[in-house]
Formats: structure tokens, sequence, C-alpha cells
């Protein structure tokens, strides 16, 4: 399987880091926005072609999929021309910072039949595979997931600290991967939302503050706090209370509620969500099949993010 990376800022990083681990992957072309950072970085992961233009290396031969770590507002204009060159494509999360152009990206995998698949990490995480298999199983019912998604975030800087060409945004990235998993953990449709966020910041357009609360059908409920104003420690934590146990995750951490560790380690091959992402993509193409985490399932999130930002915006 060769593969072609589109990013390589650290997201881009984060997957060659994983593909590594992966037999039978070779990542032949990478795709940059900068040159210099482009070059240093086929470099230190010995990638034999480099551009900073995607028709280029669509057109090479000795590329079978791309995934895309570039920045959100291109997302979709790039992965709509992968899927034109006819090769699979894994969008970062998220896919797209609009519905509409989440459902123009559904479309084009619908009409090429090529695997397209988002990067809903959490769905992987060895932690919440393990509260899933429970789930599945019959072992526990969801009655509230307490999620909250800290940063302390005054400038525009990547996850290496080097300045960002776009605004990150806590609804249509951060918000997403706990809208998604809420409803993949419950295996419901959400139906009720509400949002309320703070005032916005004078350079960087964004709110720094947001809540959000979201419904099920079967009334499970999911209360998401989210803030770049927080000065502390910094991620996303989970608290899943259940109907036989409550459960907290932290990344690939877990722990009951009484803090008591729960081993994971046997839950999949790797402890690394993103190799485990990593391995669907590569393995859905082998098998010729949807992915988990397809954009067809990742359309109900990116949905509900729409119906949220409407309520923002009403309440400006």
């Amino acid at each position: 399987m060769k593969i072609g990376m589109i990013g390589e800022g650290a997201f881009g990083h984060k997957h060659l880091d994983a593909l590594k681990n992966i037999s039978g992957v070779e990542v032949t072309a990478l795709v940059g926005g900068v040159a210099e950072s482009t070059l240093a970085t086929a470099q230190k992961y010995n990638i034999p072609f480099w551009t900073l233009d995607l028709a280029e290396a669509l057109a090479r031969p000795d590329v079978d999929a791309f995934i895309i770590t570039s920045p959100t507002p291109i997302h979709a204009k790039q992965a709509l021309q992968v899927m034109d060159a006819g090769k699979h494509v894994m969008i970062e999360i998220p896919m797209a910072d609009t519905l509409a152009d989440a459902e123009a990206i559904c479309a084009k995998q619908q009409e090429t039949g090529l695997v397209a698949m988002a990067g809903h990490t959490r769905r992987f995480n060895p932690s919440h595979q393990w509260v899933h298999n429970k789930i599945v199983a019959g072992e526990l019912k969801i009655q509230q997931m307490d999620v909250q998604t800290y940063f302390f975030r005054r400038q525009n800087l990547n996850a290496l600290g080097q300045p960002r060409s776009w605004t990150d945004h806590l609804l249509w990235h951060h918000a997403c991967h706990t809208v998604d998993l809420f409803a993949y953990q419950t295996g419901e449709k959400i139906v009720q939302v509400q949002a309320l966020q703070g005032p916005k910041h004078p350079e960087l357009g964004i709110a720094m503050d947001m809540s959000i609360g979201l419904k099920s059908e079967s009334g499970a409920i999911c209360t998401l706090s989210l803030s770049f104003n927080n000065n502390g420690p910094l991620g996303s934590f989970f608290r899943y209370i259940g109907d036989n146990g409550t459960y907290i995750a932290r990344y690939d951490d877990l722990v009951d509620g009484h803090e008591k560790p729960i081993d994971v380690s046997q839950v999949a091959v790797s402890m690394n969500g993103i190799e485990l992402q990593d391995r669907e993509f590569i393995a859905a193409i082998r098998e010729k099949r949807e992915p988990n985490a397809s954009v067809q399932q990742a359309l109900a999130a990116m949905r509900v993010l729409d119906l949220l930002e409407q309520q923002l915006e009403l309440k400006q």
C-alpha cells in the first residue's frame, strides 16, 4: 500500500510515525504548504517525493491513497480532488467546516465508490474501544457523558507550538470529536441540541469558551465544556456515567469512577489511536469495504454541528 501524506504539520507527523508500525505500507509522496518544512519532513521520514502542488502528487502512479492533515478550511477541496483522481482518502478531523462541504464529500464518495474515511480517532483509542465493547456486549448503557476539552491558546499556534495560517475552532474541530463519539457509543441518533458560547477573542475572532448539550433518542445526555482559556491540565477528558458503572477516559488511559486503573493494553494491536485509525483505513482499502468512521457515518456529526452553529448565530 503506497500512501501520500497531505500536510507537513503536527498531525502529518503523528500519522507518519504511526504508519511506520504498519507492515506493507510505504509513504511515497508528501504534499506540503511551505517548502522549507515540507523538505525537512520528507528528509526526516525518508519520503522520496515532495511537492507543494497536490495535482502533481495526484498524477503519480505510485500513490494508492492519501491522508489529509492540511488546514481545516481546505480539507473538502482537497478530498474532492483526491477522489476525482481515483485515490482513496482519509481526512483528518473535521472532514469539513461546513455541512455543505461535508455533504459534497459524501456525494463524491458515493459517486466514485472509493474508500473515504474521517479521522475520528476517539472511535479507535483503546480506552474508548473498551467502553464500546462493554456497551455492545450489553453490559453497559450510557446515561450521561460528561466531557471537558481544555486548551490554553491565546495565539494561533498548532500542537507543535508553530504559527498557524488558519484559525482552529472549538465547534467544528474539537466538539466534532465528542459529538461523533456520543452517537457512536450510544448507537443512537442525536435528537436535541443546545449551545452557548463566551465572548469572541478580539484578534482570533472565535469564541474561546463554549458549552454544548446533546440528547440521544433514548434520553441519554452529553454535557460538553470546551475552552481555549484553560491554564491547567490540557486535553479532553471523558466521564462515562452508565447504568452499570462509571468510567473516565483520558486519551489512552482508563479508570473507573474511583480512579482504579483499567488495563486496556489487550483491546487492540496498539495503544496508539492514530495508528489504529490508519490500520482501519488501510484494511478497508485492502478488503474493499466501508471503514469504521467512513465519511458517510461521520456525516451525522456534521449535521449536529450545523444545528449547533445555527443556535450560536441566533444567540449573538
